[in-house]
């Protein structure tokens, strides 16, 4: 097809036949076709680096340069030992960084795929949900409220309609669709009403449209730069941890300038010195670092994803960590959001419905006893059917719901009467609707019935009985009282404290939407049951051990959420207030009261907004959910921002930085423990690889300033440094997590990486390793051995002291000797180590390039009770830190 076509000039029918399409939506076979000729619907992205690309980046370190230049040296001088385990070790240490780097790159892109956006296409005159990138030009895409328009498309069917076109034109304002043809060639996009464009946002109503262009034949892909995901920044964390290495490259080049000058002085070789110096600088600097840091995340990130949580920016995993406070949704979060209607009151009846679940057998039984569908029970299911957007649909044998549960329960109850909602439809076809607003509290659906029009408008009992001036009894409709409406209230009270959802619903003929704010019919109430997810309560158990204050936010009446509340322990000690109540509150009121408050209900998302902000302003770090359209600005202003996998808008998904793919409140606390997990273990590594680093400074310091000879060759050190920075780092940086770690309080929203007891256990474990092993060194010189064997008991020393530290900083509180070897991963590393170290002493063809001498059991028994002592004084100081920490 010609990409210069003016789909907004043509008729509906006129673009479907241009581009062979029909109102059922292409076949299976065509697709295919269609997939071939146009490609995926994505725009084009930097591609993935080819292992080549990230072996050969791993070159571009300053060091590992100088290095490799360091080793041909050696080669012109005649070194041939020295310049191969120069380079070997170098190898060793690039493909280390290359197998970090490859495999964080690959958790990454396995997580974009996770997170790519869906459509609901019809094939074959079929309902599907397909990823967005499959869709092709001539798909049928059915979109509502809070959806992201996937591609682009001309619209063929709007029901109130309306698209926020911002990112493609700049227009703040939601701009009204339509679907008749435009005969003006020369509209800008912005004033093609009749056209719906991909990155655009649908804010209001529902319709359907046929795809015109895809990916980068679409208008965004025209304009590519405006939305190409921009190269991720680098996350606080990250940023903090680079401050780190960039400090201690100073200091490292200050100690290395005044060891390699006091060499120097001492007539020790300029080229000996300079590689000594250099084999210093790649110990001391970090240069892992970020690798390791980005790859702690990026498998973090999929581990949530397997607890079902799906993390789209990096930044909110270190967040989720100190998260205080959990502001959750009630339906579909807490419970189960699998509504069954349990009561309804019409005619001045309050009636039981027996059957659960989505299968149409049950019995209407009335409080005399009756179990007739009398007249207004017929008319209030017939309205709740009508006023319904879900359907119900058999596949397999079993009946499923497309579409939101609270209306699959209304389709349901009236199925269960004998009122199918496709019947219903071609009696009283829908011929225009106001989508349910937050505000009004309603939803009004107007269809032509016969000659006449009716409204059918549902909402909270207390906005419909509000504006109805007649209700419907077994005798027709008669004037609405006082008494009767107190009566209404009661009912609807009375379900509520049930933990029952109530429903209202009205009618009015012959009018048109304005009209239906006031003279309606009432029908009845519908009270439906949304059960606790039974794995809720345990995770509210959980919050409160660790120190987070779960929060309740819904629209529902307030006795229903009291009730919910209640069942799962969350309603402690604290209020429930409602929305008006928070309404007549000023911002300095709110923040006073906020911390008393357990449960606000019937509150809109501009709530929302406000409770989020007034636990702020207490220094609280506040994680909310939500899955609405207008949540998105409470969701962006949230600490971290929770929108539902399965009954979230695409724009609730792209505000926020975490879905939750089960939209379980449980699984918000896991990924909340993981968070902690996640950043624990890199404080660890942390901790565990700056240690080691003071160890090796302060030894050579140490000789150097005692005029000894230097304790370690260069080879050595290279060596000590992928020993300890390598696999045995980056077992901790997997390790299982504390065990009670998610009875701590949450960290502290300004605490950096290095906490008071991180930090001290840090230092005490460099001065320590310096302090011990520059005595061995100087006693074994004073005894009278050669220089070759005091420095390979140093060398041994030094390797065991930082592997029984590994094990030591698994945590700054608990004893080393709880669980020691429950990280089997650091288990596999110290024994693989073990191994090299084993070799480089005994091999005699390792002894010359690693300057090592093949030493005695007694020999290792006195180093590897040298490095034993860490132990113990760690274990000391945890206690005394734990014991401080506590008064």
């Amino acid at each position: 097809m010609s990409p210069d076509i003016l789909w907004h000039t043509l008729e509906s029918a006129d673009a479907l036949q241009r581009l062979d399409s029909s109102e059922s939506g292409l076949s299976e076979a065509e697709v295919t076709l269609r997939r071939r000729q146009h490609g995926a619907n994505e725009l084009d992205a930097e591609p993935h680096s080819r292992w080549p690309a990230v072996l050969l980046r791993q070159f571009r370190n300053l060091l590992m340069i100088i290095l490799l230049l360091a080793a041909g040296l050696s080669v012109f001088l005649g070194d041939w030992v020295e310049s191969v385990a120069i380079v070997a070790i170098v190898l060793m240490s690039v493909i280390l960084g290359f197998v970090q780097e490859f495999r964080a790159e690959r958790a990454i892109a396995a997580l974009r795929e996770m997170a790519a956006p869906t459509a609901r296409v019809l094939r074959d005159g079929h309902e599907l949900r397909i990823p967005a990138r499959e869709l092709v030009p001539g798909d049928i895409v059915l979109i509502v409220t809070g959806d992201i328009v996937a591609a682009d498309g001309r619209i063929l069917e709007a029901s109130n309609l309306k698209a926020d076109e911002a990112p493609l034109t700049g227009e703040s304002v939601p701009v009204d669709k339509s679907t008749g043809a435009l005969s003006d060639t020369t509209l800008p996009i912005g004033d093609r009403s009749n056209m719906l464009y991909a990155g655009t946002a649908v804010t209001y109503g529902r319709g359907r449209m046929l795809v015109t262009a895809t990916g980068m034949a679409s208008e965004f892909g025209k304009v590519a730069g405006l939305v190409q995901t921009v190269k991720a920044g680098l996350t606080p964390l990250q940023v903090q941890i680079n401050r780190i290495g960039r400090w201690l490259g100073v200091l490292a080049l200050l100690v290395i300038v005044l060891i390699t000058l006091t060499g120097l002085q001492r007539q020790q070789g300029l080229f000996e010195m300079f590689l000594f110096g250099i084999a210093l600088a790649v110990a001391v600097v970090p240069e892992a670092l970020p690798a390791v840091i980005t790859i702690s995340l990026a498998l973090g990130v999929q581990r949530m994803a397997r607890r079902h949580a799906l993390v789209r920016h990096l930044p909110a995993v270190e967040t989720l960590g100190s998260t205080s406070v959990i502001c959750a949704d009630k339906t579909g979060t807490l419970t189960r959001n699998e509504m069954t209607a349990r009561r309804i009151y019409a005619g001045g009846q309050n009636i039981s419905v027996s059957g659960s679940g989505y299968a149409t057998e049950g019995v209407f039984l009335a409080e005399d006893g009756g179990k007739g569908i009398t007249e207004p029970l017929a008319a209030t299911l017939r309205a709740a059917a009508l006023a319904s957007d879900a359907r119900l649909i058999e596949e397999q044998g079993a009946m499923v719901v497309r579409g939101d549960p609270t209306e699959a329960a209304l389709v349901v109850a009236a199925a269960k009467a004998g009122l199918d909602k496709g019947r219903l439809e071609q009696e009283c076809p829908r011929i225009a609707e106001q989508p349910f607003e937050s505000a009004a509290r309603r939803m009004t659906t107007l269809h032509r019935c016969g000659d006449s029009r009716v409204a059918y408008i549902k909402g909270a009992p207390e906005a419909i009985v509000a504006i109805c001036s007649k209700w419907l009894t077994d005798d027709g409709e008669a004037a609405l009282e006082a008494d009767h409406a107190q009566a209404i209230y009661q009912s609807a009270r009375n379900m509520a404290g049930e933990a029952l959802r109530v429903i209202a619903l009205a009618r009015r003929g012959d009018v048109t939407l304005e009209e239906c704010d006031k003279d309606l019919v009432f029908l009845g109430l519908i009270g439906m049951s949304d059960p606790p997810r039974a794995e809720v309560r345990q995770a509210v158990a959980t919050c409160k051990s660790a120190g987070i204050r779960p929060i309740v936010m819904t629209g529902d009446h307030p006795d229903t959420a009291r009730a919910i509340a209640q069942e799962l322990d969350i309603l402690d000690k604290g209020e429930v207030i409602t929305g008006p109540e928070l309404s007549a509150m000023d911002e300095q009121a709110l923040a006073r009261r906020v911390t008393d408050i357990d449960v606000y209900a019937r509150v809109d998302p501009a709530h929302k907004l406000r409770i989020i902000e007034a636990w702020q302003k207490h220094g609280k770090v506040v994680a909310m959910t939500g899955d609405g359209v207008n949540d998105a600005p409470a969701l962006k202003r949230a600490d971290v921002g929770v929108a539902m996998g399965i009954r979230g808008t695409d724009v609730s998904r792209a505000a926020a930085s975490m879905i939750l793919t089960d939209d379980n409140f449980a699984s918000i606390v896991g990924a909340v423990e993981e968070g902690r997990v996640i950043f624990a273990n890199i404080r660890k590594y942390l901790m565990y690889l700056l240690s080691s680093n003071i160890g090796e400074i302060g030894l050579i310091a140490g000789a150097t300033l005692a005029g000894l000879p230097l304790p370690l060759t260069a080879v050595q050190i290279l060596y000590i440094n992928l020993a300890t920075d390598g696999f045995p780092a980056l077992g901790l940086s997997v390790d299982p997590p504390d065990e009670n770690l998610m009875t701590q309080v949450p960290r502290a929203r300004e605490e950096g990486v290095f906490s008071r007891p991180t930090l001290l256990l840090m230092l005490i474990g460099g001065f320590w390793s310096t302090l011990v092993n520059f005595s061995l060194f100087k006693w074994v010189l004073e005894s009278g051995r050669g220089l070759s064997e005091a420095m390979t008991m140093t060398f041994i020393s030094l390797v065991l002291i930082q592997f029984f530290k590994a094990y030591s900083f698994r945590s700054v509180a608990v004893s080393v000797f709880r669980r020691p070897f429950a990280n089997k991963w650091l288990n596999l590393a110290i024994v693989w180590e073990l191994i090299l170290l084993s070799l480089i002493v005994y091999l005699p063809i390792l002894h010359e390039p690693f300057g090592t001498f093949a030493l005695s059991v007694r020999d290792w028994g006195l180093a590897g009770a040298v490095a034993f002592t860490v132990v113990p004084v760690l274990e000391i100081a945890k206690y005394a830190l734990t014991k401080s920490s506590s008064t």
